[in-house]
Parts: C-alpha cells; sequence; structure tokens
C-alpha cells in the first residue's frame, strides 16, 4: 500500500494525470483527493468535446441535401438521418449531465452519493463519469420506478 500512495503523491506533484490503476490502487482516506478530482475533470472535458464534435459533424451532415428521385433511396435516407438525430439527441443529453459533473467538481460534490451522502465509488465512476448515486441507490431507485412506475 505504501507505494502505491507514494506513486499517487508523486504524480501529483508531477502534475501529470493519475491513470485508472492508480487511482483503483489508491486508499480509501484519499477518496476525491485533488489527483482523483482532476483525473475525472480531464474525462469529462474530453467528453464533452467529443459530444460537441459530433453534434457539429451531424450538423454538417443533415445540411448536405441530397436529392434523390427513387422513394426508396430517399426513405433510406430520411430513416439514416432520424436515427442520426435519436442519437444526437441522446448525445445531448449526456452532455447536459457532462456538465452537471463538471459543475459538481467545481463545487465538491463530485463523487458523493445525492440521495445517502456515500461515497459513489471509484469503479462505478470509472464506469460512468456523470454517475450521482451510488449502486447501491440507483438499484433502489430502479427497483422503485419497476414497482410504481415513472
Amino acid at each position: 500500500m505504501a507505494t502505491n500512495s507514494k506513486t499517487s503523491k508523486s504524480t501529483v506533484k508531477d502534475g501529470a494525470l493519475l491513470t485508472e490503476e492508480q487511482i483503483l490502487a489508491m486508499d480509501e482516506k484519499d477518496y476525491m483527493n485533488a489527483a482523483q478530482l482532476a483525473f475525472f475533470k480531464a474525462r469529462l472535458r474530453q467528453l464533452e468535446k467529443d459530444l460537441l464534435k459530433n453534434a457539429d459533424e451531424t450538423t454538417e451532415h443533415l445540411r448536405e441535401t441530397v436529392l434523390v428521385p427513387d422513394p426508396a433511396d430517399r426513405a433510406t435516407i430520411e430513416e439514416e438521418h432520424a436515427l442520426e438525430l435519436r442519437t444526437r439527441d441522446r448525445e445531448r443529453k449526456l452532455l447536459k449531465k457532462v456538465q452537471q459533473s463538471l459543475q459538481s467538481i467545481e463545487s465538491g460534490d463530485y463523487g458523493w452519493c445525492e440521495e445517502t451522502g456515500e461515497p459513489i465509488g471509484i469503479p462505478r465512476l470509472l464506469a460512468r463519469p456523470t454517475a450521482t448515486l451510488s449502486l447501491e441507490a440507483q438499484q433502489r431507485r430502479e427497483l422503485k420506478q419497476k414497482l410504481y412506475g415513472d
């Protein structure tokens, strides 16, 4: 354990971002320290950048008007556009969550469950950096939705 904490401290001093392995190896008492917050902030910023780039590409792609006389070809193109718009709508919602997560890093709330105040956990945040609930709280919420509807 001592080598892992030395690694994390030296990485913070160097200004370089930690790796996933280094973050996972850190002690629980180091939860949401400056190095971990920097790692997740960089990951969220990259995700935000990628989502905005995809949105720009979609806008350009949809502006390209192709006149096709065949109704079947036209229907195929329209279906492709509809699918692309649905994908971008999901990405738009994700972008909003990414921006909220970045704000929660700034406010010091990132990594803590909105419902219980407990740590969300590094493995869950690595899998879903926009998570706002711990695994247990999310499971309870999904069970309630299943039982009682939305």
